[in-house]
């Protein structure tokens, strides 16, 4: 029965409960310049607005604003960003459509889906190297900008028969977009990365135009996708250069493109595999598998395996957002203050990066206690131009207040050098 006149049944604790999901994301403002605490400040009239235009069917997208944002290969990448509102709006929609999409998906697509990380993706990597030679690693350029909204609607109407969310999402995908200039731009293609409903849209039409075609013409191959991101283990260079060609005319297909300079066939080298091949490496997912010198347990013997850890450009960005902040230069900053600052990025990345081979973290580690010791010299007189002296200071702090900062209870504390 329907209590409020509305052609759409959605109820008000729905927006209630999408907005608690958006605010906990976080997120920047969108074409309207409201803030999260902006839009908090009338948060009743707010949401009742939301849930009074989206049960009546009046609910309209407003454009999304274009942020470039640099990618680690170079380059640049464009998000849209959603106004807070429409977030909420999107995430409503999301948490209807997630519970039947999500059952649909296949066990080795990993990509923003609840219960699956991208951890346990470079878990299952690890095995499936030790087992298989060859790796085929693929990437689908422009993926978010590409997806065609005919096949995409297709595709979502399989699975989604809420009429209400179908409408809003053919919406969104029509949504126009507002670039930096402010120029508005009008989009037939696509579905804007940084939109609440856009991963679970791009998973939905990659579970078809990838994932279960793998699964019907090549079911004895083990595949792992994150989002456009993904990997298929190979037991030959030819099959691997078979399917590599199958993959793009099935792509072309599909109106997407595999990214030519991401593409790549990859030998799995270790201490049993013999031969010579120019990429016996690939990166995924901020971790890099490459030959390395690990340590057998059983007898404590060094062997050659094949196996991830942090990648040389996951190290360069983490340095760099830890430079950005210009800790060397805050003197007004106490130790306590730099702390509150670096500890909830240092405690992500070691839990990441951690997992896997977590001496490869050392020269990030080390580089945050040079930050620390070039702060102190420049703060206290007493240390400027003593280094040896700051870093025996430091490393006697280190050694009796370990957990100040994070990393100083992972076995770096006394390099300040």
């Amino acid at each position: 029965m329907r209590t409020t006149g509305k052609p759409f049944d959605i109820e008000k604790m729905q927006v209630y409960e999408a907005y608690r999901a958006v605010k906990s994301k976080g997120g920047a403002a969108g074409v309207d310049g409201q803030t999260i605490e902006q839009f908090e400040a009338d948060l009743k009239s707010n949401l009742y607005k939301i849930w009074n235009r989206m049960s009546s069917g009046s609910y309209l997208p407003p454009p999304v604003r274009a942020v470039s944002i640099p990618k680690k290969t170079g380059g640049q990448r464009i998000l849209g960003v959603p106004t807070v509102a429409d977030r909420v709006a999107q995430m409503v929609v999301k948490q209807v459509i997630e519970p039947n999409l999500d059952p649909v998906f296949l066990a080795d697509s990993y990509g923003y889906r609840p219960g699956k990380s991208a951890l346990d993706a470079i878990g299952v990597t690890r095995e499936r190297c030790w087992k298989y030679d060859w790796v085929l690693e693929f990437d689908i350029k422009g993926l978010f900008d590409n997806i065609d909204h005919t096949l995409l609607m297709r595709a979502v109407r399989k699975h989604v028969t809420c009429q209400w969310a179908l409408l809003y999402i053919e919406r969104w995908l029509k949504a126009p977009m507002v670039d930096e200039a402010g120029e508005k731009i009008e989009r037939s293609r696509g579905t804007p990365q940084g939109g609440v409903v856009s991963p679970i849209l791009s998973n939905t039409f990659l579970h078809y135009a990838f994932d279960l075609w793998m699964a019907r013409t090549h079911p004895d191959l083990l595949w792992c996708r994150y989002a456009d991101d993904g990997l298929v283990h190979c037991r030959s260079e030819q099959e691997a250069i078979a399917l590599k060609a199958e993959l793009h005319a099935r792509l072309t297909a599909c109106s997407l493109e595999l990214h030519p300079s991401k593409t790549k066939i990859v030998y799995c080298k270790d201490g049993k595999r013999r031969g010579t091949y120019p990429n016996v490496k690939f990166d995924f997912l901020g971790y890099c598998f490459r030959p390395r010198l690990v340590r057998r347990r059983r007898d404590n013997a060094l062997f050659c395996g094949f196996n991830p850890a942090v990648s040389v450009s996951a190290l360069k960005a983490m340095r760099s957002t830890i430079r950005d902040l210009n800790l060397r230069r805050q003197t007004q900053l106490s130790l306590a203050d730099i702390a509150r600052q670096i500890n909830p990025l240092l405690r992500g990345w070691i839990a990441y990066y951690g997992r896997y081979a977590p001496s490869a973290l050392a020269p990030l580690l080390r580089y945050v206690n040079v930050t620390l010791l070039t702060w102190l010299m420049r703060k206290f007189k007493r240390f400027t131009g003593h280094k040896i002296r700051a870093g025996r200071f430091l490393e006697r702090l280190a050694a009796g207040r370990p957990d100040l900062f994070v990393h100083w209870q992972f076995g770096m504390r006394g390099v300040f050098n």
